[in-house]
């Protein structure tokens, strides 16, 4: 062990002790850093400027200058106009977006329909085309009503209604609850300058045409039913714009919002004058002949006409026809709108005459309920007084005004008797 040891001593003292490269390395940071210590007590990366920026910045901002008060006022406006920008842009994308959804659907009906032949399904399966294709919109009809409509317009919906200074009143009571339900996307067609200015005044979406003598003649003096035809020429242009319209007589009061309860598949979905089931929806009438004795029975199918007055109307090449077909026979016939309508849209094609091939629908009775159901059935109905209806045309009765303000006392204000001076009919 004594030898081990002086072995190791003895190469000691030969060979001198040499460094560690780690504890160099050690020995040479620790010099340097006592050097730029020295010369950088603040260190390369400083942050103590940071501070003082802010309390500059806290201090300025106390004292601002008009100038700089009028650039951060700028800067918010122009924020807020940016922010607008980019929600019309969502509500652009998302409108696309449901239309092509349902372009989606509807082409891959079309094409089951009418794309290559083949052989019908098992029995219960085949389904005809229900839904008609929109047309390609052409701004150049009216470029001035296709800029408000893109402004106005949800989802390429929205409700018009036609009115002048006879209707003033009934306007102000329709306007006020469609504002109350939320509903935002209508549309007031003023048919003389009073109706235009009521309407700004009170912020309603108004649109006002140019100038036309056939039209202008009937809309500044032409009573209900007169104004009611115009309707049909006026609405070419929104159907040829590509927009699906609601159309609304003034007599009707809004309790929700219509759109939530639309189907959207045909080209014509219209409220009904029927009263019951049977006359809204159609029904087998039997005409009884005893002089024909074996043959005495005949069955023939009714149905009660199709409002006028309250319908949603798609862009459709069928629904366009029907537009032009009516606005044809008002202009050369002395006829009811109305009556019109319907035989247009019901009358099948026979020697002679070429039936219009448009799809239709019935709305619930109920939901979009005419003023006969309510003054007849609903109000006198523990069960059916609670069903809160879409809208209620008082199409049935002529003290419309009066009657419109007492739908609103019962369904809006809960006064529970505000129907019940009226008679069922009119004196």
């Amino acid at each position: 062990m004594a030898g081990r040891r002086d072995a190791l001593l003895t190469r000691d003292k030969n060979h001198p002790i040499t460094a560690s490269p780690i504890a160099v390395a050690i020995f040479i940071g620790v010099i340097l850093g006592c050097i730029f210590a020295f010369f950088s007590p603040q260190g390369f990366f400083s942050y103590s400027s940071t501070p003082s920026i802010l309390n500059h910045k806290m201090v300025s901002s106390d004292c601002e200058s008009p100038e700089q008060v009028s650039l951060l006022k700028l800067n918010i406006q122009s924020a807020k106009e940016k922010n607008s920008e980019l929600k019309k842009e969502v509500k652009g994308l998302m409108e696309r977006l449901r239309l092509a959804e349902e372009g989606k659907g509807h082409a891959r009906e079309q094409y089951v329909v009418l794309g290559e032949k083949h052989k019908a399904g098992p029995f219960g399966t085949v389904k005809a085309l229900r839904t008609n294709p929109p047309v390609i919109p052409d701004e150049s009809v009216n470029p001035r009503l296709a800029k408000l409509l893109e402004e106005v317009a949800i989802y390429k919906e929205v409700i018009v209604v036609l009115a002048n200074t006879n209707v003033l009143e009934m306007l102000q009571v329709w306007f006020t609850n469609i504002k109350k339900v939320g509903i935002p996307n209508y549309l007031v067609v003023a048919l003389d300058d009073k109706i235009e200015e009521f309407c700004k005044s009170n912020d309603v979406p108004v649109y006002r045409r140019d100038p036309d003598q056939g039209v202008d003649s009937i809309a500044k003096s032409g009573g209900n039913h007169a104004v009611s035809g115009l309707k049909f020429r006026i609405l070419r242009e929104f159907l040829q714009l590509g927009y699906s319209v609601l159309l609304s007589d003034v007599d009707i009061v809004y309790l929700q919002n219509p759109f939530d309860y639309i189907y959207r598949d045909s080209d014509v979905e219209s409220m009904t004058d029927g009263h019951n089931n049977h006359t809204a929806y159609g029904y087998n009438d039997v005409f009884d002949e005893p002089s024909m004795g074996w043959a005495r029975y005949a069955h023939t199918m009714r149905i009660w006409v199709y409002n006028s007055g309250f319908f949603y109307i798609r862009p459709t090449l069928p629904s366009i026809e029907l537009l032009d077909r009516v606005a044809h026979r008002l202009s050369t016939e002395k006829a009811w709108d109305q009556a019109v309508f319907n035989e247009e849209l019901f009358y099948p094609s026979h020697p002679g005459y070429d039936g219009l091939h448009a799809a239709k629908r019935t709305m619930d009775m109920y939901l979009f309920m005419n003023s006969k159901i309510l003054f007849k059935t609903v109000r006198k109905d523990a069960k059916l007084k609670k069903l809160k209806p879409v809208i209620v045309h008082v199409n049935y009765h002529p003290d419309k005004l009066a009657r419109m303000k007492a739908v609103v006392e019962f369904y809006v204000n809960g006064k529970q008797d505000a129907l019940d001076s009226f008679p069922d009919g009119s004196d």
